[in-house]
């Protein structure tokens, strides 16, 4: 969100800890804010969800008024270990179709969920050099999420529809930092 910011754009920070993000949004400057949940789902144009998986079927019944219509980036991965049974669920339907399902209404783009948060908001020292899978459904979806992948230095590779979803996720193939040309190379072997 901060190299959102740093971009040009507004962006609305919410967690369960609101005060962390009131603070992170006064270092960050005028384009950043702090709100609820359903304030930033109503506030953004696109909306990250970024939970571990066990709460997406909440966030998806209790926003799920202010989701319909809009671009949602699903960057949820479901573990086992942690999330349980709808993990297992997730993993065995594939994450972006089970995320379609437990967010009915939104048009879902799976991205930022095969790089490790770590070096998530390094790419722009380097625009373009990293590649950025993408899946999803919905053609005008995808392209907002590609520009807005764009504007913070990384290359969108869309990899397939929502289907290919299931391998956006660590511990497959198209995990890690990898070119947009090796990404490409990759998805052609995995359909």
């Amino acid at each position: 969100g901060g190299v959102w910011v740093k971009a040009g754009h507004e962006v609305m920070f919410s967690s369960r800890d609101i005060e962390h993000d009131r603070a992170l949004a006064a270092r960050l400057g005028a384009r950043a804010r702090a709100g609820t949940p359903r304030e930033a789902a109503a506030f953004g144009d696109v909306v990250m969800i970024s939970v571990p998986y066990r709460a997406l079927p909440e966030v998806g019944k209790d926003l799920a008024d202010l989701l319909k219509g809009k671009t949602v980036i699903d960057t949820c991965n479901p573990f086992v270990a942690r999330d349980g049974e709808i993990a297992t669920w997730a993993r065995e339907k594939g994450a972006g179709l089970a995320s379609a399902e437990l967010l009915p209404a939104a048009r879902i783009v799976r991205a930022f969920n095969a790089i490790g948060a770590a070096r998530m908001g390094t790419a722009h020292e380097q625009p373009g050099r990293i590649g950025m899978p993408i899946a999803g459904d919905d053609a005008q979806a995808v392209a907002a999420a590609s520009r807005l992948i764009r504007d913070i230095g990384y290359e969108p590779v869309l990899i397939g529809g929502l289907a290919m979803g299931k391998h956006l996720m660590p511990g497959t193939p198209l995990a890690g930092e990898h070119t947009p040309e090796e990404l490409r190379r990759v998805a052609a072997t995995l359909r």
